[in-house]
Order: structure tokens, then sequence, then C-alpha cells
């Protein structure tokens, strides 16, 4: 018997939404969901772009809707299962008057089975669940059977880039990607892990400041058949 892949993160609701969210999740949302009912193209999701980006647990949607607007050119796929953190990101992408955002609340492994081989430029991993207990570690969404699935809905060229703010999960998360010899890590001096890369935008849950270490900036380049690097 098969078992599904243990969860990845933790609750999914917390107080009350307020008024405008409610409306938004039932009246915007239906609209920007993405179907995993069938292959999920990116193509057929914004036809006009050829450059897409997966972003995976937006939290309160604050990067997703800032990287959205400041490249219009792109199309984004955000996947977030924190039914408060959708609403808070439906209301960024309203006010903003985004037309390049679709939106997946759920498992973001759902979607990355759903897309078809080297269709992303670009996947973002900011913050995830960070399950410090050692006992839950097995819970990461960062684990080798992932990374495997990320080779290959990734370009050749295109990147991961993941962030934590957990030493361990850090440390573990590296390597597991530098495992796989389709990625290469990007990092030439200590600078590169230390600083967030160029046009990234500060989220909430950056600025509490909850982890045990600085924010670690991991960027890791999907290789070409052709790569001797």
């Amino acid at each position: 018997m098969t078992h599904p892949p243990l969860r990845s993160y933790g609750r999914i609701k917390a107080r009350a939404l307020k008024p405008r969210q409610e409306k938004l999740i039932e009246t915007l949302l239906p609209t920007l969901s993405v179907d995993l009912s069938a292959p999920l193209d990116p193509r057929a999701l914004f036809p006009e772009r050829r450059t897409f980006v997966l972003e995976i647990g937006f939290g309160g949607g604050e990067h997703l809707a800032a990287q959205a607007a400041a490249h219009p050119d792109h199309g984004f796929i955000g996947v977030e299962p924190f039914l408060n953190g959708v609403g808070s990101c439906l209301r960024h992408i309203d006010e903003a008057g985004l037309s390049n955002v679709r939106i997946h609340m759920g498992d973001a492994r759902d979607v990355i089975a759903a897309l078809p081989d080297a269709s992303l430029d670009r996947v973002d991993i900011l913050f995830p669940d960070p399950w410090p207990k050692a006992r839950h570690h097995k819970r990461r969404l960062v684990q080798p059977d992932f990374v495997s699935a990320l080779a290959r809905v990734v370009k050749p060229g295109g990147e991961v880039r993941f962030a934590t703010d957990w030493a361990n999960y850090a440390a573990t998360a590296l390597e597991h990607v530098v495992r796989d010899p389709r990625f290469r890590w990007t990092a030439e001096c200590a600078a590169d892990w230390r600083n967030a890369w160029p046009g990234h935008v500060t989220t909430r849950y950056e600025e509490k400041k909850l982890g045990d270490c600085a924010p670690v900036w991991l960027r890791f380049v999907r290789a070409s058949p052709n790569d001797k690097g």
C-alpha cells in the first residue's frame, strides 16, 4: 500500500478571517485557483508570458504580490495551505490589480506532480515550516524525493531559491540539494548565503526572527545535460 507523504506544514487556519478576506476567498480565489485534475501547463495559464515562477509557502503573500507587480511579464503560481495567508495574499493581488498570479491552497507537491518537465524558470521556497524538533525533521519539505521532483520541473539554467532562519534546516537542505547532480550551488563566498538575493521582499515571518540564526539564503541552478561544472 502506498502512503501519502507526511504533511510538511502545520495548522491551516488560525484566527477568523476578516470580512474582506472572506469575500475574496469566495469571489476571487475561484478565478485564480489552478485546476489539478489535469496536467498543469504554465503556458496555458499565462499564454502571453514565457517566464514562470513557483513560490512555495507564500505566507501572507507580500513577496509573491511584490514579485508579480515587479515582473508583469512573468507568470507566478503561489502555493500556501494556510487559509489566513491565502486571504491576505488575495487582498494584495486585488489591491494591485495583478493578472499574472494563480493560487493553489494546499500541498505544493501536488502542484509539482501536475507540472510538465522543464516548465519552471524559478522556484522560491522562503522560510518553510522548520519543524525544529529532531523527531519532526522527516516532515520538512526539502527531502531527497522533493529535490528530485524539483529537478524534473525546473528548466536547465533555472533556479531554486531557499531561505530559512533555522541553522539545521539550512544545513540539511543544502546537503540534500547538492547531492543531486542536477543542481549546482551558486555560492562563491560567505556573503552569497548571508545576504538576500537582489529583489527580495522582506516578509512578515522574516521580520519576526523566530529561528535560531540569521537568515540563510541558498541559490541553486538546474544544470544542463552538457554542464561539466
